[in-house]
């Protein structure tokens, strides 16, 4: 009976979001596609440096759900979202170079008459990774850095405990709409001022680089490890998903939009509205947070300009012009903003020879993008995701203007168009 009840609320989830099945199958086979057409187990007829190209664009797309799951649905427009992503990134960054310098420094002391101690093999990694800015030693920061699961766990609990610790404080002080952004684009510039200073004890403006350098796979080709994390960037972006989709699915998901389009009537009805926005929070912080760990041993190098407020800012275009309140719409947004950057500033795109101008698109995309979320916003508040909604005919049920419910002052259906 209770396997007869499993499989029903299965079905009834995926009868809700069906487009939990379409979007696992098409991301299954751009997958397939990809591995097969890639030089690290395919024909080669895609590059590596493509290969990661599209890797790390999976790893914006996860944090694009984060942010829809945070903003399209519970209403909290976060413009802090991308300190998370750049925390986890330093986090596996850290002992990244940490395991590969000490690869090094073994190497080079082993030629000494006598076996170096275990002091003057940290001082040598120490030396190496910070003399860039003129450090010698190990700052507390590290100290973990030597173990992968502990660097692993601080990927999800430094973002998570940060966002539950500054969530906290704004949402039971009832901080929200502008205020509550320009809180947390404050905090992302801290955050970002603060990895800028030498002392910082993550080599400031340096930042962390070498990172596509994984210790102890030293033989293994980068088009063969482009493929292994291209693999888990599409799994994470996979389970995250169907997690996001399950949790707007049911009760919870009603909640979140309930806060999202009417808070006050929310609490009036009982509900503890900060603690549902506290949990979103923490949650999409803690995704956003894995999507970066995954995202910078792709792009090799990460800096505190990775992490500066415009970067956060670029997050919610993604999300507005993929259509916010829509998983897939956020996915949409962030894929083709993130490729069509690429092309626009790699210098694929043609310049534009206008007579009396030459119009260079590496210094007018950002101009472009602008321009496109403000028509977005003006012309198409739906977003790109709002063309599936047309296609696959997801409208409100036809009822001639009866109403959609059982109370005479129940929505009617002009009005649930608007």
């Amino acid at each position: 009976m209770a396997a007869i009840a499993l499989s029903a609320s299965r079905r009834s989830f995926v009868m809700r979001y069906p487009s939990v099945v379409i979007f696992i199958g098409v991301l299954a086979l751009f997958t397939l596609g990809v591995t097969i057409l890639a030089e690290g187990f395919g024909i080669g007829v895609i590059s590596t440096s493509f290969v990661k190209t599209l890797g790390k664009t999976l790893c914006l797309c996860l944090v694009a759900l984060a942010m829809d799951l945070v903003w399209g649905y519970c209403g909290i427009l976060s413009l802090g979202h991308m300190a998370f992503f750049g925390i986890g990134g330093y986090a596996i960054g850290m002992w990244l170079m940490y395991a590969r310098t000490e690869i090094i420094v073994r190497e080079s002391l082993a030629a000494a008459p006598l076996p170096p101690t275990p002091q003057e093999i940290s001082d040598g990694i120490a030396g190496q990774i910070f003399g860039v800015v003129g450090a010698s030693e190990f700052p507390p920061i590290w100290a973990f850095a030597h173990s992968l699961p502990l660097q692993l766990a601080a990927v999800v609990l430094v973002p998570g405990l940060i966002a539950l610790v500054f969530g906290w404080l704004a949402f039971r002080s009832r901080v929200t709409g502008v205020y509550l952004s320009i809180l947390t684009q404050a905090m992302t510039l801290a955050l970002s001022l603060y990895l800028f200073q030498n002392d910082s004890g993550l080599r400031g403006n340096n930042g962390l680089s070498g990172l596509q350098n994984l210790p102890g796979l030293s033989d293994v080709p980068q088009s063969t490890i482009s493929i292994l994390f291209f693999w888990a960037s599409a799994l994470a972006l996979g389970l995250g998903y169907v997690i996001c989709a399950w949790m707007v699915s049911g009760k919870f998901g009603s909640v979140i939009r309930a806060i999202r389009d009417d808070e006050a009537r929310v609490r009036f009805l009982g509900y503890s509205v900060e603690a549902y926005k506290l949990f979103i929070f923490t949650f999409t912080a803690v995704i956003a947070g894995i999507a970066g760990a995954l995202y910078y041993p792709q792009a090799g190098i990460i800096n505190p300009a990775e992490i500066a407020p415009i970067a956060s800012i670029y997050l919610a275009v993604w999300v507005a012009i993929g259509g916010r309140g829509r998983l897939y719409g956020a996915v949409i947004g962030a894929a083709f903003v993130s490729l069509l950057s690429t092309w626009f500033t790699g210098g694929q795109a043609p310049d534009i020879n206008l007579g009396f101008y030459t119009v260079q698109w590496v210094d007018w995309w950002t101009i472009l993008l602008g321009l496109s979320f403000v028509a977005v916003t003006l012309f198409a508040p739906r977003g790109i995701g709002g063309l599936f909604d047309l296609i696959s005919e997801r409208r409100h049920p036809d009822r001639n203007g009866a109403s959609l419910g059982p109370d005479p002052g129940a929505l009617r259906e002009k009005e649930a168009d608007q």
